[in-house]
């Protein structure tokens, strides 16, 4: 009697599935989650796996991939093509098509079909290929749950780790559930999936579940399942610790009716368990044993058209091998493929091969997917056949092809895999120049290209820095495109370097070369000039680049040229000059999406920078919407989204603003943008009053933070403000005053640009005169460390040199404000803040358009502080009042606890009530309020009052409120009764104006 091969009723894994049912019902109800089955070969993932998706497919859509195990270099997207099978035999390639929205065109990359060729996408590039795998998962799951169930992940090619990270990243409000299988022992170190899986450990959204082998009483309930009979004590004994409670192995020895103890003959693990793993092969004919053979080289699944070309047999005796083998229980099938029950026993037989039989049954794979009518075969699984076949000769055309075909889809780390193969065997091939069509060193640049895409950019600088060692001969114009490519790899590194091999690259192109490769090179120097504040370089090759631009007649390079002269030309304070010539950028894109980004990060960029927080918004959100149109929201358009961070925290909207950050934040951004964005975060923990949080947050990112900042001036500046402000919170004033933070001043290389120089100078200010009070009052230590030698002189020059760059840069449109602010931050007899008169110009600039939010209420309590100190507590109360309503609204904690600070050191009152309502004069009210509180107290209507005084019911409206909160009352009838009881009706009768 044949034994079943598995138990009807899967035994020992309630716990398993029920913690699957549970993370599913999350789904259902919350949006997505994923999950990632963990465990040793042969414990159960795949069972426990299909009880799983059997028990939900009834409420909702589950598709399946399979990874497929092509060695060291995996199909690309081989288990996203299965995904994509599945969904359109369930729905249809039209209507998955119709479901991917915009991204249509790109999706057909993921769903090839006999003479149908998808449209060029290279402009979305791998992004929008990811966009719109994750639209059409959202689209899909609106209708019901859906289900995303992929097996064997420790095979899956970069590509596909790519895009599960993306989708696990942006899948948040779906009702998707991303289930996974790993391997554990296949996950040695270095393995890309280690990577991988850590960064899902960092989502909340990400639950790990590791499979436990069988306890002895799980093992007895398998066996009499299995058997349908129980077994004697020794028997069980034997079965559970001969399977060490892996339910394969328990499968496999039952079946094989080894209930018995064995002699220990001394062999280790390995050789028994490869004689389990055979054993039911070897019972099996020789003919079915040939044909396992065979299968066992053609992967984890086989077509049986494909199995056809392939076994030397005929078709009687396949047919014959195959029922036998599925009667053994070492095959299984569908309605068109051959699997083997376990991936232990296909390796098993594989591993076992002749060197013949190993380079004949790959050779005849190889040989029959290139002969596939109809279909174009997947490359790299021919190439893959080749390589095992040992016949380089065929592998190299192969791998030729393979390369190409993961460069159009996006599968960058395949590609360069594949490149690093070619390299390996270019020398055993004579014409390999003519097959690859480019010299050895093109091959190495391309395949470096690569891996900077994928990832690896180390790596790539390293090829190409083998490249430019190499005396093979290269013309001016391979040498520029070598120079070129390394400096975008060190720019992409945050590395410095990059301006002198640009500036090399572009001395070996002429000026009369054909194509944009000079174009390239002049707007590329452009950028990096203006990024590290050499503004007029900046120009001078922008210039050049638009003239280059006119000759080659390329609108990409014509608009990126616009676009970096008009941007350094407004930095150095050509506003009329700029502003037109950054607007030409959009209309010279032409459509172009990669200028039209860059322009419209620029655009709002520099909007923000000149204080039009609303136009700057605006700019950004309609890049924000144009991007989700053309269905790439979650990828090149993050960077826009980012661009919207700033100018919200500055209009006061700071919880849109922070749920912006964290939403790109969890979508891994450029480096550049990331600490932009990272920087947006701190100040705003900061400012919110959690100054721990915030110095957490830059302990945590200050060292990425601070390698840009030596690259990008921006950044500098940013990070400069990020260290000042963190270091004025939490006491440390060395931070602060230390080169990243102050310091940033003294830099030699310091260039004047007022977008990032003003602010930070206010900033600078405050640590000066907090370093003037601590020098003071002897708590700095001037004998060593940042402080040493520190006298008044040294204070007075720095406070001079900075008023003189003031001075400078008093062109900049928010010039006045940040002006106003350094005098009041230095103000007084002592330079330190005591100044009111400073301090209410101050406070008047805050209230200006181009003031961010949070300066009102911080120079109301700096006013109230002045005030206090001149011992003008009527009017320091009135500030501090103003103070507290304006934090409070805002949400700036920071100043409340100031507030709270001085209230409790001067006491005076933060709720609001009067200082006194005994005497007519103990409120101190303006001319105007007394005035408005007489019409109050007749019962006049706001826009009454205004028609009585002849001002907008508006103002009036602000008089009113100013009125209540000085009485500290909080209706008009309040206010009306308070004056009376007080005699400020009585005054104000008495004192018309």
């Amino acid at each position: 009697m044949t034994l079943p091969a598995t138990s009807p009723t899967m035994i020992g894994r309630a716990s398993d599935l029920a913690a699957m049912r549970s993370v599913f019902d999350t789904v259902a109800a919350d949006g997505s989650r994923s999950m990632v089955l963990s465990g040793e070969a042969g414990i159960g993932k795949t069972r426990l796996l299909t009880e799983f998706t059997r028990s939900v497919r009834s409420s909702a859509l589950v598709i399946t991939g399979q990874c497929v195990d092509l060695g060291d270099v995996a199909a690309p997207y081989a288990p996203v093509l299965g995904l994509m099978k599945d969904l359109v035999a369930r729905r249809s390639r039209e209507a998955v098509l119709d479901a991917a929205g915009p991204g249509r065109a790109s999706l057909e990359t993921l769903l090839p079909s006999p003479g149908v060729e998808p449209e060029d996408q290279r402009d979305g590039g791998v992004g929008r290929l990811h966009e719109t795998v994750a639209v059409l998962l959202e689209a899909l799951s609106r209708e019901q749950p859906v289900v995303v169930a992929i097996e064997d992940v420790h095979w899956a090619d970069g590509a596909t780790l790519s895009l599960l990270a993306f989708l696990v990243r942006v899948l948040t409000d779906a009702h998707v559930m991303i289930v996974l299988t790993v391997r554990n022992e296949d996950v040695s170190r270095g393995h890309p999936l280690r990577g991988f899986l850590a960064e899902l450990d960092r989502t909340r959204r990400v639950e790990r579940h590791g499979l436990e082998r069988l306890s002895r009483g799980d093992v007895l309930r398998q066996a009499i399942a299995i058997r349908g009979s129980s077994l004697d004590t020794v028997s069980i004994d034997s079965v559970y610790a001969r399977s060490e409670g892996v339910p394969f192995f328990v499968e496999e020895l039952l079946g094989l009716g080894d209930d018995r103890d064995g002699d220990d003959d001394g062999d280790d693990l390995p050789d028994t368990l490869r004689e389990l793993l055979l054993a039911r092969y070897e019972r099996l004919t020789p003919t079915t044993q040939q044909l396992l053979r065979v299968i066992s080289a053609g992967g984890v699944r086989v077509e049986h058209a494909l199995l056809e070309r392939v076994f030397t047999g005929d078709h009687h005796a396949l047919d014959a091998g195959v029922r036998e083998a599925i009667g053994a229980n070492v095959l299984v099938a569908d309605a068109t493929t051959y699997a083997f029950r376990h991936a232990l026993v296909r390796e098993a037989i594989h591993d076992d091969l002749l060197p013949g039989e190993r380079t004949r049954f790959h050779a005849g794979f190889a040989e029959a997917l290139e002969a596939a009518a109809g279909v174009e075969p997947v490359a790299a699984e021919v190439s893959y056949h080749w390589m095992l076949a040992r016949d380089v000769g065929r592998a190299f055309p192969a791998t030729v092809r393979a390369m190409e075909q993961a460069h159009a889809a996006f599968a960058y780390s395949t590609e360069a895999q594949l490149g690093e193969r070619l390299l390996e065997i270019w020398d055993q091939i004579p014409e390999a120049q003519d097959l690859v069509g480019r010299s050895r060193s093109e091959l190495m640049r391309r395949t470096a290209s690569a891996l900077r895409n994928a990832g690896w950019t180390d790596r790539a600088i390293a090829m190409v820095d083998e490249v430019l060692a190499t005396p093979e001969d290269r013309d001016d114009l391979d040498q520029a495109k070598l120079l070129r490519d390394k400096a975008f790899y060190l720019a992409n590194l945050g590395r410095p370097g990059s301006v002198e091999l640009l500036e090399q690259a572009l001395a070996r192109v002429p000026a009369d070369t054909p194509g944009e490769l000079r174009g390239v090179l002049l707007t590329s120097l452009a950028a990096r000039h203006m990024i590290i504040g050499r503004l007029e370089r900046a120009i001078e090759y922008a210039d050049a680049a638009a003239q280059e631009a006119a000759r080659t007649g390329s609108a990409r390079n014509a608009s990126v040229a616009a676009n970096i002269g008009g941007i350094a030309r407004i930095h150095r304070g050509e506003l009329d000059a700029g502003r037109p010539m950054l607007a030409t950028a959009e209309s010279l894109a032409d459509g172009d999406g990669s200028a039209l980004l860059r322009y419209r990060v620029n655009a709002s960029d520099m909007a923000n920078l000149l204080g039009s927080y609303e136009e700057a918004l605006a700019s950004a959100l309609e890049g924000v919407a144009r991007a989700r149109a053309l269905g790439v929201e979650r990828s090149s358009g993050l960077i826009l989204s980012s661009n919207a961070v700033d100018p919200l925290v500055a209009l006061g909207r700071w919880d849109e603003a922070e749920e912006r950050v964290h939403r790109a934040l969890a979508l891994q951004p450029p480096l550049a943008f990331s600490v932009y964005l990272r920087q947006s975060l701190i100040l705003l923990m900061l400012w919110r009053g959690d100054a721990e949080t915030a110095a957490t947050l830059y302990r945590r990112w200050r060292k990425g933070m601070l390698s840009l900042s030596g690259l990008e001036v921006q950044t500098r500046f940013g990070v400069a403000r990020v260290v000042m402000q963190v270091g004025l919170a939490t006491g440390d004033l060395a931070g602060a005053w230390s080169p990243a933070g102050v310091g940033v001043f003294d830099a030699p290389d310091h260039r004047p640009m007022p977008a990032y120089d003003l602010p930070a100078l206010a900033d600078a200010a405050r640590v000066l005169a907090q370093v003037r009070i601590a020098r003071a009052a002897g708590t700095l230590d001037l004998e060593s460390g940042p402080f040493a030698g520190l006298d008044d002189a040294r204070l007075r020059e720095q406070a001079t040199r900075w008023r003189a760059l003031i001075a400078k840069e008093r062109f900049w449109p928010t010039a006045p404000l940040w002006s106003a602010l350094v005098d009041a931050e230095l103000g007084g007899p002592d330079g330190t803040g005591e100044d009111s008169a400073a301090w209410e110009t101050a406070r008047a600039m805050a209230e200006r358009p181009f003031a961010p939010a949070v300066l009102a209420p911080y120079t109301a309590l700096r006013l109230a502080e002045a005030l206090v100190a001149a011992g003008d507590r009527p009017r320091a109360q009135d500030a501090l009042i103003t103070a507290v309503s304006e934090a409070t609204t805002l949400g700036a904690g920071l100043v409340l606890d100031g507030a709270r600070a001085l209230a409790a050191r001067a006491s005076l009152n933060l709720d609001g009530r009067p200082r006194a309502r005994t005497s007519g004069g103990s409120v101190e009210l303006t001319a105007r309020e007394r005035q408005v509180l007489q019409l109050v107290a007749e019962g006049l209507s706001n826009p009454q009052i205004g028609e009585r005084l002849f001002i907008s019911a508006k103002t009036a409206s602000v008089h009113v409120s100013a009125i209540l909160r000085k009485l500290g009352v909080s209706t008009r009838t309040e206010a009306a009764m308070v004056a009376g009881a007080s005699g400020l009706l009585a005054a104000s009768a008495e004192r018309p104006d």
